[in-house]
């Protein structure tokens, strides 16, 4: 019964977002509908009755998505992904809405204006968006002084990088700035991301080399971490800075790798709009494959030695279950929830469940590679 409720359930909200809500919010400039939103969520986050109803509406639990990570309890593998919540506005709602973890920012060491607007397009043929925030973010200082009084119902990871701005594009300068917001953040959170993959920063991205990424990582190291380490990946790297990347990850106790950051490469055959602005990085469907591939080249090169989140087109079960099987333990999103609902989280998480059963498998961490 409870099944049959929430499939019915969440066909409801889907038919009314896709008929009536999505056509109109796709008549805005994005970027307006995302400020919009978030402020809407963090109201919506004060009131414990209304926190009741969204969980009423969006939320599913299933026992076989259950994980225990690096000490870590998720109830389900499904994530929003860094790049929404740049300011941690929404830790105290997301977990309504059937997320079962979160990542805030990325957060840099001082506040960021980002890069000049427009800086956020929709492709809709290509199921993508065309991303050049440029990190905005209000920096380390005030967004750790305000979440660190909050308790968090569902893991929060924190990811971090380098302003964006010309100060930083020295190596030194660079790493001074990742310190400066990881010392912020040692105290809050379940995780850490640190962030050397953003397509749309100041002077590229300069830690992909194993001689600045081991600079940086010996600085971290300094500091004697006590939560695990992740770090996110661009899908553009090739096979010999991927290889370079897991032997570092290795000798400084990294835990994972997130697969991955998005694409600057607009050579993808998924790309089906024409004349698309050459700036700025691309997610959604056009990323799928890529984040796939890395998913699964990083699993068979460790032999799952890393915890591997996926994150790159996922708008359904069928597409999250791909990346678990090629891989993935944890999974993140943001573009798919955009273009098919709010209800999508809980759709993944009920679709895997059937999936699991189909394969006869009693938990999600049995599926965990077996396409690799």
């Amino acid at each position: 019964m409870y099944e049959s409720l929430i499939k019915i359930r969440n066909k409801v909200i889907r038919f009314f977002y896709k008929n009536l809500i999505k056509p109109i919010l796709f008549q805005i400039d994005p970027e307006i509908v995302h400020d919009h939103m978030i402020k809407f969520a963090e109201f919506l986050s004060n009131y414990k009755t209304i926190k009741k109803l969204t969980s009423l509406l969006f939320n599913y639990k299933n026992k076989k998505l259950e994980q225990n990570i690096l000490g870590i309890k998720f109830q389900n593998p499904v994530g929003l992904a860094a790049g929404f919540d740049k300011n941690g506005q929404l830790t105290q709602i997301l977990n309504e809405v059937s997320f079962g973890f979160m990542e805030v920012g990325s957060i840099t060491g001082n506040s960021c204006k980002g890069n000049p607007k427009p800086r956020l397009w929709r492709l809709p043929k290509s199921k993508s968006l065309l991303v050049y925030y440029g990190l905005k973010n209000n920096g380390s200082e005030e967004i750790s002084k305000r979440t660190r009084k909050l308790k968090f119902k569902i893991p929060v990871g924190i990811s971090i990088a380098k302003t964006n701005d010309k100060k930083t594009v020295t190596v030194e300068a660079g790493i001074k700035d990742y310190i400066k917001v990881y010392k912020k953040f040692l105290d809050i959170g379940s995780y850490i991301i640190i962030n050397i993959s953003c397509p749309n920063a100041f002077g590229g991205q300069p830690f992909n080399t194993k001689e600045r990424l081991n600079k940086l990582l010996k600085e971290i190291k300094k500091l004697k971490p006590n939560k695990p380490i992740f770090l996110k990946l661009s899908p553009d790297l090739t096979k010999k800075q991927v290889d370079d990347i897991i032997d570092l990850s290795f000798r400084y106790n990294i835990k994972g790798l997130i697969a991955s950051n998005l694409t600057k490469n607009r050579d993808n055959k998924k790309i089906i709009e024409k004349n698309i602005p050459e700036k700025g990085g691309l997610s959604g469907k056009v990323l799928e494959d890529l984040s796939n591939e890395l998913i699964s080249y990083i699993y068979n090169k460790t032999k799952g030695k890393l915890i591997i989140i996926g994150c790159g087109g996922i708008f359904s079960a069928e597409d999250a279950y791909k990346k678990i099987k090629a891989g993935a333990s944890l999974l993140q999103l943001i573009t798919g929830m955009i273009y098919e609902g709010p209800q999508l989280i809980s759709e993944i998480n009920q679709g895997l469940a059937t999936l699991l059963k189909n394969d006869h498998y009693s938990n999600i961490k049995e599926a965990i590679g077996k396409n690799s």
